[in-house]
């Protein structure tokens, strides 16, 4: 059976949307994207093309926030242990705005998903990492 598109076979789009529910209720409070990259993890390899780059993707935005956000953090640290002489602020400040845009840009990511997998498409670029 083949979709509507001519993809090839109807795949279950159910633990992509999980995932993708899970991320974003984690931008509240992180514990459920962890459950969300365990998920992607475990269901990647035996999932099909079109819902493997949705995982591949998953697990990609997890990945690369988690080191930018380290990035953002280490600045806000470091950059309030030296604002006690005034040259740490603008890493303070620095930090925050990496930080926060981590946080939007996850969000974006995290969007895009749904909107490709409501779609039922593959994720055009899953190992892009820009958007």
């Amino acid at each position: 059976m083949t979709d509507r598109l001519g993809y090839g076979a109807v795949e279950d789009r159910t633990l992509p949307a999980v995932v993708y529910g899970l991320y974003l209720l984690g931008l509240t409070h992180g514990l459920t994207i962890l459950i969300g990259l365990i998920l992607a993890y475990a269901n990647r390899s035996g999932a099909g093309a079109r819902m493997r780059t949705h995982y591949t993707f998953q697990i990609r935005t997890f990945w690369l926030s988690v080191g930018w956000f380290v990035v953002g953090m280490a600045l806000i640290f470091w950059g309030g242990i030296f604002s006690l002489v005034l040259i740490g602020l603008p890493f303070f400040a620095l930090g925050w705005i990496i930080c926060g845009a981590v946080w939007l840009w996850f969000l974006v990511r995290t969007v895009l998903g749904v909107i490709y997998l409501a779609r039922d498409e593959p994720y055009p670029r899953p190992e892009a990492w820009i958007i």
